[in-house]
């Protein structure tokens, strides 16, 4: 029988963990009650303290383990189960991509409600440590106890921290000593900002506060070996700045962008900040195929960039080029799909939201000698209608890559009006995508689907999916 605990929410015993849930938790049954768990995996048999009760599901924890899963292995990263990132760890790779393949198939089948191909096998990333271009960690004076140290009883006088939120604590930061997710320049570069500042008293950031020196740093690394680093201080200290910033110049020589911000706001973002160089470039270069692209301090970039070359050009084969085609690109970004394609078209036109973004567009268009691409910056429901399509021509094929949010009922209006030979959709969430293709599908059929995994160890998965136009309707009677 279960046993009571002192919230009086139960611990159920020796409960099987039976599968993966779609956000990467996974799930468990007791009686008719539907149970999310994280940090195990299906085999497992635990007990497990619930957390959360609804009527039909509950969240809990493992608090026991009475066998571990043939599935299991150990998760290389010591800080792993606290920081809240790569939570498949424990999960050999050839099972988490098997898993992402079946949330692409459920997603597309059970929300999509569409006739489907055969849905080719996941691609997954060569590498799965080592991955990611970005990150960005976070100063914080009150770092995040695990819940080793708390039973330690021991005292700790320094709590200065500088590494990852803990999910859904904005105020709380787990220092970080060794991250897998980045080159491991990114370690040695986080590591020797916090010796410097901790010996020079340089205060860490106080969340709940809003004071202190030293708030974030962010570390791009490229393809080509080049590194930006950009420190945000939170206050405006000349003298402790440069030094600082001469220490870290000096002991990196491979830091070709080496940057800084002054962020006095209540929130992190970066984006209405001047930014300020302190040696080098403010820039760095990615390399795809024969392209370079210009990747600055706000810019957004695919976070792994060689699984982001093989999803372009899973696009470009989709999209079935002959150099006749006029393109739309929605949702563009830095237009990195945009001048990817462009070379197989006779024209491109990329729409976005964010001018910064479309700026970067046009720039990596010059850089590529690329002429037949036109970046267009505005919201896409207000930009993409049927005045647009007059002026500047009737698409062949529309490529779009919205956010994880999918695309607004508006903008799929439009894209049925203008009805393109084919459609690629690319999405980072194939809920969404199947919620949106079950509308694209009153004139069009999915005649490919490629899932590709973008994060290892993660439970998120890419998916690109090809339409054809249906010879039935409008358009292409």
């Amino acid at each position: 029988m279960p046993k009571k605990n002192k919230k009086s929410l139960p611990v159920l015993e020796k409960i099987l963990i039976t599968g993966i849930a779609a956000e990467g938790k996974a799930i468990a049954r007791y009686n008719d009650l539907v149970i999310f768990i994280p940090f195990v995996v299906p085999g497992d048999i635990v007990d497990i303290q619930l957390t959360r009760k609804k009527n039909s599901y509950a969240e809990g924890k493992a608090v026991r383990f009475h066998e571990y899963s043939q599935q299991r292995t150990e998760a290389f990263c010591e800080h792993y189960g606290i920081c809240g990132g790569c939570q498949w760890q424990i999960l050999p790779y050839s099972e988490q991509i098997r898993y992402k393949q079946q949330q692409v198939v459920d997603n597309l089948t059970r929300i999509g409600k569409i006739e489907l191909p055969e849905i080719t096998p996941i691609l997954g990333s060569e590498k799965t440590q080592f991955y990611r271009n970005k990150l960005e960690f976070t100063f914080s004076n009150k770092s995040w106890m695990t819940e080793e140290e708390i039973q330690s009883g021991a005292v700790i006088g320094n709590r200065n921290a500088l590494g990852f939120h803990i999910p859904g604590m904005f105020d709380k930061v787990l220092d970080i000593r060794k991250c897998w997710l980045q080159d491991d320049i990114s370690n040695q570069i986080r590591n020797e900002i916090k010796a410097f500042s901790l010996q020079n008293n340089y205060p860490f950031f106080d969340l709940r506060n809003q004071s202190g020196l030293m708030r974030n740093i962010i570390i791009r690394t490229s393809s080509t070996g080049e590194v930006m680093l950009i420190v945000v201080f939170f206050e405006d200290i000349k003298d402790k700045r440069d030094a600082l910033l001469n220490h870290i110049a000096e002991k990196f020589p491979a830091i070709t962008s080496l940057l800084y911000i002054v962020n006095e706001k209540a929130n992190d973002t970066i984006t209405d900040r001047e930014i300020h160089i302190f040696k080098g470039k403010d820039y760095i270069f990615e390399k795809m195929e024969d392209l370079k692209f210009k990747i600055g301090p706000k810019s957004f970039y695919q976070t792994n960039s060689e699984q982001a070359c093989n999803l372009y050009r899973i696009v470009r084969d989709f999209a079935a080029l002959t150099g006749k085609e006029s393109v739309y690109d929605l949702y563009t970004g830095t237009g990195t799909i945009a001048n990817f394609i462009a070379r197989q078209a006779r024209q491109v036109i990329g729409i976005e939201q964010v001018p910064e973004a479309i700026e970067d567009a046009r720039i990596n268009s010059e850089i590529n000698d690329i002429n037949n691409t036109l970046f267009f910056a505005g919201d896409m429901k207000d930009i993409l209608n049927e005045e647009f399509i007059k002026v500047h021509g009737h698409p062949d094929v529309i490529i779009t890559d919205p956010p994880r949010a999918g695309m607004h009922d508006d903008v799929i209006e439009s894209i049925l009006l203008a009805e393109p030979h084919r459609i690629v959709y690319v999405s980072c969430n194939p809920a969404t995508q199947a919620r949106d293709l079950n509308l694209l599908c009153q004139k069009y059929r999915v005649g490919k689907v490629q899932p590709v995994d973008m994060f290892p160890h993660t439970h998120h998965v890419e998916n690109v999916v090809l339409l054809d136009h249906l010879p039935s309707y409008g358009y292409y009677q």
